[in-house]
């Protein structure tokens, strides 16, 4: 399997796209106007506990104010807010938390105005970029993030990741924590230090102490409110958070890019270094990777799938629903229950790489074509889980209900990527069409689906606009010869000045239309 990150720069942003044997899986857009990163921590002003929601609105200098609950204060709540108050006003300056002495917790169950009151510094940490008509959503609890270690202040605990199946493993990397983890601080062990040494941990541990210094130090005379620790830049934290042994190429095509994150492997994995290269070519590096045609073709609202499956997605504030549709495709199962199980396992795929790639959260229904076969039901939620065990949002996925719909729950942090994929009408008649490249798709899935149907078997015949046939035609290979070497069929192409833009038709030598 191949595994590649694609980055690429622009003067205002920067797109990170990654690529599974070719296939896009992830986008990612890094903007410099961006004010807020999940992680981001703020030293920010309550504006008002409000004891119906049992929450307060927080300005962290966002436009509209940041929404903590109670529940996302964090049972030390008290102890931050002695800590912060002594920092502030330089009374304390020892920030290692061994001889600070902690407050009692907070009552899980309590209420916001027994603990908050208004124009009160607080320390608060961006768990939700602002969405749609919504601000921030911010936690107290604060947690920082490192490459094998997550470092809670004001607690206790160790906690190894769920996703660490092995006792042993679990048990060794506890007592390995316990052994370096400073007083007052808690840690939860991520995935990736699996198999890790203690040296390789300690290192980690102490980089993450040096962040909560630094973040500590800026905190005396601080102005209201100001970010006091800001979450590594994009390329660090998506190499932090998604790099493991699998990635065979990092391809860069900015020089100060290719050196932070040659820098930032040399820290994490010095024997990965070499896969960074920096990318050169006169052909924009979106382009030569195919990534800008997968982008026209994933992101509308629908989505071609293998095999003449496809996927029907429409979006609603809170709720996303997918319907899958089996296309005019040609069938070799041997009966309606195999066909539902092969499309259904096709469109389950497909849809697991939606949710990351459109980074879709909320609730997603997703309505597969029915079957009456218990076991084809199992067989169906077991590869849909199969296929989202390595998205890293926290979801949850519900066996498929009596009218073969699946229910899945997936975090949301960050506002979804949305693309536009229609273009304006080039036939002058206003409004908009599907994308040009998008049309190339359409094409060459018909004409796989009438060689397997055997209706091209008195030659094929293609009528497109002079554009469309220039395009198909030009260059080598052109897009007719891959056709040929494909299929082992030559297509002949013929100009059609009648013809839309957009418009085309297959026939035979007769002139009878191929469908």
């Amino acid at each position: 399997m191949n595994k590649e990150l694609i980055v690429r720069s622009s003067s205002s942003d920067v797109d990170f796209a990654i690529l599974k044997d070719g296939k896009l899986i992830e986008l990612h857009k890094e903007e410099e106007s961006s004010n807020f990163s999940v992680g981001d921590i703020m030293l920010a002003k309550v504006r008002k506990p409000v004891t119906g929601l049992n929450a307060a609105f927080v300005n962290v200098g966002y436009e509209k104010d940041a929404f903590l609950h109670y529940h996302d204060l964090g049972p030390q709540l008290s102890s931050l807010l002695k800590f912060i108050k002594r920092v502030s006003t330089g009374k304390l300056k020892d920030f290692s938390l061994k001889d600070f002495p902690f407050e009692k917790d907070i009552d899980k169950n309590g209420t916001i105005n027994n603990v908050l009151k208004a124009n009160q510094s607080i320390l608060v940490q961006i768990v939700k970029e602002p969405i749609s008509t919504k601000g921030p959503r911010i936690s107290s609890e604060l947690s920082i993030a490192g490459r094998y270690l997550v470092l809670v202040p004001f607690s206790d605990r160790v906690s190894v990741s769920q996703k660490i199946e092995s006792k042993e493993e679990k048990d060794r990397l506890k007592r390995l924590v316990l052994s370096i983890k400073p007083k007052g601080f808690g840690v939860i062990v991520r995935t990736v230090a699996e198999g890790k040494k203690v040296a390789e941990l300690d290192k980690d541990l102490n980089n993450l102490l040096k962040k909560w210094t630094g973040l500590c130090k800026k905190i005396y005379k601080a102005n209201y409110p100001s970010k006091v620790l800001s979450e590594m830049n994009r390329a660090a934290s998506i190499l932090r958070d998604v790099f493991n042994d699998d990635f065979t190429g990092i391809y860069v095509d900015d020089e100060t890019l290719y050196y932070q994150i040659k820098d930032y492997l040399h820290e994490i994995a010095p024997e990965k270094e070499s896969i960074v290269k920096l990318y050169g070519s006169n052909v924009p590096i979106f382009e030569k990777y195919g990534i800008e045609r997968q982008i026209k073709t994933s992101f509308g609202r629908t989505v071609s799938s293998s095999k003449g499956a496809y996927l029907v997605i429409e979006h609603t504030e809170a709720l996303h629903v997918i319907d899958v549709n089996s296309g005019n495709r040609s069938n070799k199962a041997k009966s309606q229950e195999d066909t539902a199980l092969e499309v259904n396992l096709i469109a389950a795929s497909e849809v697991a790489r939606q949710l990351r790639l459109r980074d879709m959260g909320g609730i997603i229904v997703v309505d597969f074509i029915d079957m009456s076969n218990a076991d084809n039901r199992r067989k169906l939620f077991d590869h849909l889980r199969e296929e989202m065990r390595d998205d890293r949002a926290k979801h949850k996925i519900l066996p498929p209900s009596k009218f073969g719909l699946i229910q899945i729950t997936r975090q949301r942090v960050r506002p979804e990527m949305n693309i536009k994929t229609r273009e304006e009408n080039p036939n002058g008649n206003g409004g908009e069409v599907e994308a040009p490249i998008v049309l190339i798709n359409k094409i060459t899935l018909d004409l796989e689906r009438i060689i397997k149907s055997k209706n091209g078997n008195n030659g094929i015949v293609l009528n497109a606009h002079p554009f469309i046939a220039a395009y198909l035609t030009k260059g080598f290979p052109s897009v007719r010869s891959k056709w040929f070497l494909e299929h082992k069929k030559w297509v002949k192409i013929l100009p059609r000045d009648a013809y839309t833009y957009l418009e085309y038709r297959f026939k035979d030598k007769s002139g009878k239309v191929l469908k």
